[in-house]
């Protein structure tokens, strides 16, 4: 069964944010002030929440009202500005525990209501829960304080003077109510059993065996006597008597300031009639002498400057009265500033230490919340707060700066809930998602760069996780549509049925096959890819008819996942797929290849094989590395120097044409 709240309330708002907190509140409502009665009557709730805004009663005096009649509910009050002033002196008092503000949100209402929970389970398990549980004072009392405790003293001797008159006035002629009215003997036979229990009662009486032993005490001698014969008066009479002589030894003791004896024989007394009026009016003396004893303990310790411990001996007086409310007054709103001072010393180290929203419960965002809950309006909570709301602005700025979109969310989830303003929150939102897309244009073209570096390395196909093939996959499967896909989409395509022309020209059929499956996946025309199927059957043809193939020995350079191998040295070497040596052709313009500074700084030599078109232009193009020593260190400086350089055109039977053409770019330190 969860804990019992009943709300006072028609702001159905109000009532939906509490259901929100779940099945551990057992939350009823009332809509007027006779239902709201008899449900306090009903379920005995430890909370109540009542909205100013509902009752015709002035808030101030209902809330005096429930607490005199239910002292151990905790009341919390929802209204406005006005509202909350009326009830200023009761809020610092305590009659009211929280005062919540309209519109009311969930995370307040669920906050103010646990604490109210903690506050009546300090309540009811008492004075020793409360000194478990507060902080030490650090602050002296202030004279008030001293003046209160001692006029608290005054009056409670005054009360207890007057309560001596009530107690010993002569009665009249008047029953008082508990007492039994003789009534008038009725003429019946003598019952000897009757006789003989009075006679024994009346002896236990007179020895002073009121309560015991059991059986043979007054009392319970006389209760037999009474159940044997109701109409006989004597029983009923006898009990009186013991309940008299009980309560007047109380009266003895209590003059003697014997407490705990004078509470022990009235305890006597209300187990035998707890209704008695004497009964009631001797424990209300004996609990004004122990409150008057408590006040000057309290005012003792008041005076060292132990606020903890003088509040720990009013929570001792039991029951609340006017007197020692109003000496808690001062105490708690001391106890309460010096809470409050030390939670905002804990969040401004916990800040300037880094630590605002971890580790849980010692952070600076658990210890401002613990200091709001206390004073919502105080200033010094109040500026704490906003300079905790700026950090995680800024901290948030901070990691989107960075480029880290995850921690940017992560502080910018920290300030919402925190409170930060809507404004705030969706700008630094705004950030994110703009941060998120520069990361995602750098990757893919961080992609579409290493699809264009692994083909100018060779690496078309191969190492199957560093491939171009590897990543244009990846940029295709992140972005199909984007330019720079498509791009790198037709670069790839284009090589690879560069690369199958050239094992058919090797006459490595089989690897030529190979290139036109990898074209035709990467979307070659068709009738590309069929221009070099056509090639392949007719060379296949002719080596059936020209029998053994004389270049049977020659290096396959071109199949895909094969190695490529060192470039041919001299003309004499030059392919059967008319790729001649750059050697042979007369060179009209060069450009030396820069040495790249980290090959430099590390002392590294090496050569590069690369492939390209000398055009009827003399200008060079598709160029291709196919060779490399050491790999992925001066390919870049290779290419784009061959790419500056210029050539006197070929001529084949009196025309220009396009020839390919093969070098070794070598790169080596000077000694």
């Amino acid at each position: 069964m969860g804990a019992g709240i009943v709300v006072l309330t028609r702001d159905e708002a109000l009532v939906h944010t509490l259901q929100l907190l779940g099945s551990q509140y057992q939350v009823s409502t009332a809509s007027t002030e006779s239902d709201l009665a008899a449900q306090l009557l009903a379920q005995s709730p430890g909370v109540a929440i009542l909205d100013a805004g509902t009752v015709p009663t002035p808030i101030d005096r209902l809330t005096e009202r429930l607490r005199a009649q239910f002292p151990e509910l905790v009341l919390i009050v929802s209204g406005g500005v006005d509202d909350q002033s009326a009830l200023a002196a009761q809020i610092t008092n305590g009659t009211v525990y929280r005062f919540l503000h309209k519109p009311v949100s969930e995370q307040r209402v669920r906050l103010f209501v646990e604490a109210a929970w903690r506050r009546h389970a300090e309540e009811h398990a008492g004075g020793q829960a409360i000194a478990a549980t507060a902080l030490s004072a650090r602050r002296r009392p202030r004279t008030g304080t001293n003046m209160l405790l001692l006029g608290g003293v005054v009056a409670t001797a005054l009360a207890l003077g007057g309560g001596w008159f009530l107690l010993h006035r002569s009665t009249g002629p008047t029953p008082e109510v508990g007492t039994v009215t003789p009534a008038a003997p009725t003429e019946s036979p003598r019952d000897p059993v009757l006789e003989e229990l009075l006679r024994r009662a009346d002896a236990a009486l007179a020895k002073g065996a009121l309560v015991g032993p059991a059986e043979a005490s007054a009392v319970d001698l006389y209760r037999q006597a009474q159940r044997r014969t109701p109409t006989d008066p004597r029983g009923a009479n006898g009990i009186e008597k013991v309940i008299d002589r009980l309560l007047s030894d109380a009266e003895a003791q209590l003059l003697a300031q014997h407490l705990d004896e004078a509470q022990r024989l009235t305890d006597q007394a209300r187990a035998i009639e707890p209704n008695h009026v004497r009964v009631a009016f001797l424990m209300a003396q004996i609990g004004k002498e122990r409150e008057r004893a408590v006040l000057a303990q309290s005012r003792a310790a008041a005076a060292t400057g132990n606020i903890e411990q003088a509040l720990t001996a009013l929570d001792g007086a039991g029951p609340r009265s006017t007197l020692i409310t109003q000496a808690r007054q001062e105490l708690e709103q001391q106890k309460l500033e010096d809470r409050v001072r030390d939670y905002i010393a804990r969040a401004n180290e916990r800040m300037k230490n880094g630590h605002l929203i971890e580790p849980a419960q010692d952070n600076a965002a658990f210890y401002i919340e613990s200091a709001r809950a206390l004073a919502p309006n105080d200033a010094d909570v109040r500026q704490t707060h906003r300079q905790f709301l700026d950090r995680l602005v800024s901290e948030a700025h901070k990691a989107l700066t960075a480029g880290n979109a995850e921690q940017g969310d992560h502080w910018i989830q920290a300030a919402a809930d925190a409170g930060v303003g809507a404004n705030d929150i969706a700008s630094l939102k705004q950030e994110a998602a703009h941060l998120r897309a520069t990361e995602r244009t750098d990757a893919l073209a961080r992609l579409a760069l290493l699809v264009n570096e692994r083909l100018s390395q060779g690496k078309v196909l191969d190492p199957s996780g560093d491939s171009a093939k590897y990543y244009l996959a990846r940029l295709v499967q992140a972005d199909p549509g984007l330019p720079s896909t498509q791009t790198a989409r037709q670069a790839f395509a284009s090589r690879t049925l560069d690369e199958a022309k050239s094992a058919v020209h090797r006459e490595d059929y089989a690897g030529a096959q190979r290139w036109l499956a990898e074209a035709r996946e990467a979307g070659v025309d068709p009738a590309n890819l069929s221009a070099v199927n056509e090639q392949i059957k007719a060379a296949q043809s002719q080596v059936h008819a020209g029998g053994q193939n004389d270049r049977s020995g020659q290096t396959d350079r071109g199949s895909p996942g094969a190695p490529p191998g060192p470039a041919v040295s001299a003309p004499s070497a030059k392919p059967a797929d008319d790729i001649v040596m750059a050697t042979s052709l007369q060179l009209t313009h060069y450009v030396p290849p820069q040495f790249p500074l980290s090959a430099r700084d590390n002392a590294l030599s090496g050569w590069v094989d690369v492939q390209f078109v000398v055009n009827k232009d003399g200008s060079v193009s598709d160029i291709a590395v196919v060779g490399a020593e050491p790999a992925g260190v001066f390919e870049q400086a290779a290419t784009a120097a061959v790419r500056k350089w210029r050539y006197r055109p070929t001529m084949r039977d009196g025309q220009l044409i396009n020839q390919r053409a093969r070098v070794r770019v070598r790169f080596a330190l000077e000694q």
